[in-house]
């Protein structure tokens, strides 16, 4: 990690809540931001805003998240997703999320991730697997 790795550094994307990305199983009026994809788009904007703090052959994975879904956001409307740094304890980046389409607060909670060496995982991986055979 590099040492711009810090509590404050922040990052907002917008996505527009596409077919994909919402609910179907109310039909099609109610199609809706699902809450699977918020949760994703979630941890791709924190991944994106980390990477640029990584070393060579460093990546973050989630391992935590806790998020209140506490607005409906229909199909074609924008969202902000916000995401920023509040913690660094070792590898361990904590991120607070704050997610607005124009009308309501969205989403609000807190992401948790975790540096790690891709050559240690890949061997890591590679174990569990051969015990599986």
């Amino acid at each position: 990690m590099k040492p711009t790795l810090q509590s404050g550094l922040a990052r907002t994307e917008q996505i527009v809540v596409d077919r994909p990305r919402s609910i179907d199983f109310m039909g099609d009026e109610c199609r809706v931001y699902a809450t699977p994809e918020l949760i994703r788009d979630i941890e791709s904007c924190s991944r994106r805003l980390l990477s640029g703090h990584l070393d060579a052959g460093e990546e973050s994975v989630g391992t935590r998240v806790a998020v209140d879904h506490l607005a409906a956001t229909p199909l074609g409307m924008r969202v902000d997703i916000s995401v920023s740094v509040t913690r660094v304890e070792g590898r361990k980046v904590t991120l607070l999320i704050e997610c607005r389409d124009p009308v309501d607060r969205v989403a609000t909670g807190e992401h948790q991730r975790f540096i790690v060496d891709l050559a240690t995982t890949l061997k890591r991986l590679q174990t569990k697997t051969a015990q599986v055979r």
